[in-house]
């Protein structure tokens, strides 16, 4: 029998209840912010102007409009997620502090489309097959700044490894990707950006342990200088 529903079946974030319960604890900010998105944070509030939009992809549970919401970003804050149940915990929780509901959708980047001033995504292409057609959908809707974390090192590697950190019995593996640096800045540059790297505060600048492979985290701030 064909059915329409592999997406959620084989989709990693839906078969953990430790991260869902996590995401609402970061929700209900009764867990320390991320450094990853103090830094995101701080390096947006440079660029962003009052009326600015801001799109948040792979937003999990819309947690980071907390770090926007601490620094006073005058920026209307905008979501994206393609799994189901942690857009589910964000609708539930983030309104009591400020976020409608409706700011947070249920989308994959492939289907994105459409226009914002600024993109932050998080820890996101590193875990998909390969960074270069969610890239170019971000690129695309960002009319001034991109600013991104992943995994990048003078050397690419993919692997597609199993994730032993999902729920009991649940048997499923999880791209975990290192992109070329210089290729991968050189995609962003060739979309009409100057891309700037600098060191990712929390590993700073050494290879991070993630469900037992190394992340080689860095920072690109991409500011379009042409349509």
């Amino acid at each position: 029998m064909i059915t329409g529903r592999g997406w959620n079946r084989y989709c990693i974030w839906e078969h953990s209840t430790a991260v869902r319960e996590l995401y609402t604890r970061r929700c209900l900010l009764q867990v320390e912010e991320m450094t990853c998105h103090a830094q995101a944070a701080e390096l947006l509030q440079k660029y962003a102007k009052p009326g600015d939009t801001l799109l948040d992809v792979g937003c999990g549970s819309g947690y980071f409009y907390h770090s926007i919401r601490k620094r006073q970003i005058p920026v209307e804050y905008y979501g994206i997620d393609a799994a189901t149940s942690l857009v589910k915990i964000g609708k539930e929780y983030m309104p009591q502090f400020g976020l409608p509901a409706k700011r947070l959708r249920l989308m994959r980047i492939e289907d994105l489309d459409g226009s914002v001033d600024h993109v932050v995504c998080i820890n996101v292409l590193t875990n998909i097959d390969n960074y270069h057609r969610p890239l170019e959908r971000i690129l695309l809707a960002a009319r001034k700044s991109v600013i991104l974390r992943e995994s990048c090192s003078e050397a690419a590697q993919y692997l597609y490894v199993r994730d032993t950190f999902l729920d009991e019995g649940v048997d499923l593996k999880v791209h975990v990707n290192t992109y070329c640096l210089t290729e991968f800045q050189d995609f962003m540059k060739s979309y009409g950006f100057r891309v700037e790297c600098s060191t990712d505060r929390r590993s700073g600048g050494h290879p991070e342990d993630v469900i037992g492979y190394p992340h080689h985290w860095k920072f690109f701030v991409a500011q379009r200088i042409k349509s």
